[in-house]
């Protein structure tokens, strides 16, 4: 009981971020700019590997190999399809990835300098949100370019980047703390991510698949943030309630799981690094 009195509230933490909300903005434009510094073509690099995966996928997939999308008209809709879940999968991955190496990646920063350690989170956050928000972006211009048309369901998209983002990123961070005491963490994440990723129809629609298995990917929380972006991109179609309502609660239970034990575990961070 004495440990927990001692660690700071919850509600301190969440004022030292607002406190330093324009130092978490510029660190997210400083992480961006740096990425981009030593090239000469500046910021074309942060549109062109989306803009090259979108257009292999465009060119191989629908003119090469002619694959279709069951119940969708369209030469190029499985290659929307496709370019969907790859778009929202992204987002997902980099959160886990980044979070789990975030705070030994950001040892010496947390030893030498003194700031609220809950902006850590919050850059790289912001930080991946732009960076497939500009991916979405880019995928959207495409998609106009083949011949795709977009309903009102598309602005739910960025809402929906926001739980999935969210949910990475606390899924990121509880293995992050973890991986500070147990590194063995950090080699098993990305075998974890391999087997989830092709454990959730992205390359696939979940029709391939017989009847009698498909009720176990309700199990799998992925499939529930893929399958809404295929539905309001792709299908045009508005996430339902119990959808929202399971994409919510993941994001919620995640971010709380992960600030649980960032808070927790905070204080003896700093002496293992």
């Amino acid at each position: 009981m004495t440990a927990l009195r001692s660690l700071e509230p919850f509600s301190a933490r969440v004022r030292n971020l607002w406190a330093y909300r324009y130092f978490v903005a510029s660190s997210v434009r400083n992480e961006l700019v740096a990425s981009l510094t030593r090239s000469r073509l500046g910021i074309f690099w942060l549109f062109a590997q989306p803009l090259s995966l979108v257009i292999i996928y465009a060119l191989i997939l629908s003119n090469v190999l002619s694959a279709k999308l069951p119940g969708v008209e369209g030469q190029y809709a499985y290659a929307i399809y496709l370019t969907s879940g790859i778009l929202a999968w992204t987002l997902f991955s980099d959160g886990v990835s980044r979070g789990t190496t975030l705070f030994i990646d950001s040892a010496d920063l947390m030893k030498k300098l003194s700031f609220p350690r809950v902006a850590l989170p919050a850059v790289m956050l912001g930080t991946m949100i732009v960076q497939n928000f500009l991916f979405l972006l880019v995928a959207l211009g495409v998609f106009l370019l083949l011949g795709h048309t977009f309903s009102l369901a598309m602005l739910w998209v960025p809402v929906l980047m926001i739980l999935f983002g969210g949910f990475g990123a606390g899924i990121g961070l509880v293995c992050g703390a973890i991986n500070v005491f147990v590194r063995d963490v950090g080699q098993l994440i990305p075998i974890l991510l391999q087997f989830a990723f092709w454990f959730t129809p992205i390359v696939y629609p979940i029709t391939i698949i017989p009847a009698s298995y498909q009720g176990l990917y309700d199990l799998n929380i992925m499939y529930w943030f893929v399958s809404a972006y295929h539905d309001t991109i792709v299908y045009g179609r508005v996430p339902d309630a119990n959808q929202f309502l399971v994409m919510a609660v993941a994001c919620l239970v995640a971010v709380l799981a992960a600030g649980f034990l960032f808070r927790r575990a905070s204080p003896e961070m700093v002496d293992v690094l």
